[in-house]
C-alpha cells in the first residue's frame, strides 16, 4: 500500500516563505531600534499571511522581545504552538474571555473606559493580575481613549489590585505619508505621558513606532517599537535609505496545467471577456480567486514564466486563470509560474501588485488564501 501523502503536498500551487529573509529583517529592525528599545513583532492576521507560529519563532530567534496579535484566538494559536514569549492583543478581547487571557498569560489592550469596567467586574477578587496596555487615540480615531479620558482610567487601573498597567501606546495614522500630522500625534502622546508621569501612573513600556515610524521617526521609539510590515520585507516608505537591507520573505508560485494554441477570434473564459486578435498560445494556470488571485475590479497584469512576463487574459475563475505565452517559447505542462516574487532575474513585487489592484502591499500578502500551502525554506547550511 502506498504511504499517504500530506494534503498540502498535493496542492498545485504554494507560497514559499524565506525564513532566512525573516531572520535578516528582524536583525535589521534590532539594529534600527538600538539598545534603548525592545521590539514587539506584529504577527497578527496569521503574520500577514506568512504563518504566525513560524514567523513568531523566526522573529524571537533573531531578537524580538514580544509579539503582538489582533485577538485572543491568534494569541491562543501561538500558545498552542509552544510559544511562551509575551503576547499583546491589539484589538477587542470581550470581557467574558478575560479569564482565558489570564490563563494564556496574554497582555490585553485597554482602549475604552466601559470595557475596562467590564474587565474589572469580570476579574472580581482574582488573585493573579491581568497585564494591560493602555491605548491612547492621538489622531488615528480608531480604537483608543481620547487624551482627556486617559488620566482617570490610568489612575483606576493603577489602583486596581487585579490589574498590572504594563504599557501605554498610540498608533500613527499616516507615518508613511504625513510627517506633520505624525508630529502632532507624537506631541499629543508626549503630553499624555507627561501627565501620567506626574501622577505616578507611567507604566514600564511606552510604544508608538510602527514600521514607517521606525524607518523615519526616531523620536517615536521610546523603549519599545512595534514593527509589522517591515518584518516581512515589505516597504512602508518609498524613499527611506533604511529600507535597503530588508528582503521580501514571500514567493507565490503555481504550475502550468495546459497549453493550447487558438486561432484569431477565439473567445476566452467566462463571459467571453477576451477575444484573441490573432493566433495565440495560451496557458491555463490552476489558481484563481479562491486562492486569493483577485477577480476584479482589478487583478494581476501578468505572471512570470521562463523568466518572462505573461499577461493575464479573460476573467479570473475560481481556481483557474489564463495567460498569454505566445512570446514565450516551449512552455509546457508543469512549468513554474510565479505570481509574487522573482524568477529568472525578473520580479513581481507586492508593491507592483498593489499598484495594479489599487491597494497596498499589506493586502496583497494577507489575501492569499489559507488553503494555499505555506512552505518554510532556509538556505543556510
Amino acid at each position: 500500500m502506498p504511504q499517504p501523502v500530506p494534503s498540502q503536498h498535493l496542492f498545485p500551487s504554494r507560497v514559499e516563505i524565506d525564513l532566512d529573509a525573516l531572520g535578516s529583517n528582524m536583525r535589521c529592525i534590532k539594529r534600527l531600534a538600538g539598545d534603548g528599545a525592545a521590539v514587539m513583532a506584529v504577527v497578527k492576521a496569521n503574520a500577514y499571511g506568512h504563518g504566525a507560529p513560524q514567523v513568531a519563532r523566526a522573529a524571537l530567534e533573531n531578537g524580538a522581545d514580544m509579539l503582538a496579535v489582533a485577538n485572543l484566538a491568534e494569541a491562543a494559536q501561538l500558545r498552542e504552538a509552544g510559544i511562551h514569549a509575551p503576547v499583546l492583543t491589539l484589538s477587542l478581547v470581550p470581557a467574558q474571555q478575560i479569564h482565558l487571557a489570564l490563563g494564556l498569560d496574554v497582555r490585553v489592550t485597554v482602549y475604552d473606559s466601559e470595557l475596562a469596567a467590564q474587565y474589572l467586574a469580570a476579574l472580581g477578587d482574582q488573585q493573579e493580575k491581568l497585564a494591560v496596555h493602555l491605548k491612547i487615540d492621538t489622531g488615528m480615531h480608531r480604537l483608543g481613549l481620547l487624551p482627556d479620558e486617559v488620566m482617570a482610567l490610568a489612575r483606576r487601573l493603577r489602583a486596581a489590585p487585579t490589574v498590572q498597567l504594563e504599557g501605554v501606546y498610540t498608533h500613527f495614522a499616516a507615518a508613511d505619508e504625513d510627517a506633520a500630522y505624525t508630529a502632532r500625534q507624537l506631541a499629543a502622546f508626549r503630553q499624555a505621558l507627561d501627565a501620567m508621569r506626574a501622577a505616578g501612573c507611567l507604566p514600564r513600556f511606552i510604544h508608538a513606532a510602527n514600521s514607517p515610524a521606525l524607518l523615519d521617526c526616531r523620536d517615536s521609539y521610546f523603549n519599545l517599537v512595534r514593527p509589522g510590515v517591515l518584518l516581512y520585507g515589505l516597504r512602508p516608505l518609498h524613499d527611506s535609505p533604511n529600507m535597503a537591507a530588508f528582503q521580501p520573505a514571500m514567493r507565490w508560485k503555481t504550475q502550468v496545467a495546459q497549453v493550447k494554441t487558438l486561432p484569431a477570434g477565439s473567445r476566452v473564459g467566462y463571459g467571453h471577456a477576451y477575444t484573441t486578435r490573432h493566433e495565440a498560445t495560451l496557458a491555463v494556470l490552476p489558481v484563481g480567486y479562491a486562492d486569493g488571485l483577485r477577480r476584479g475590479p482589478q487583478t494581476w497584469r501578468y505572471v512570470l514564466l521562463h523568466g518572462e512576463r505573461s499577461p493575464l487574459v479573460g476573467r479570473v475563475s475560481m481556481e483557474k486563470v489564463i495567460v498569454d505565452v505566445s512570446r514565450i517559447p516551449s512552455v509546457k505542462i508543469g512549468d513554474e509560474a510565479v505570481l509574487l516574487g522573482g524568477q529568472g532575474g525578473r520580479m513581481i513585487s507586492a508593491d507592483a501588485i498593489a499598484g495594479w489592484l489599487g491597494s497596498n502591499n499589506y493586502e496583497v500578502v494577507c489575501m492569499i488564501a489559507p488553503r494555499v500551502p505555506r512552505a518554510y525554506l532556509s538556505l543556510r547550511p
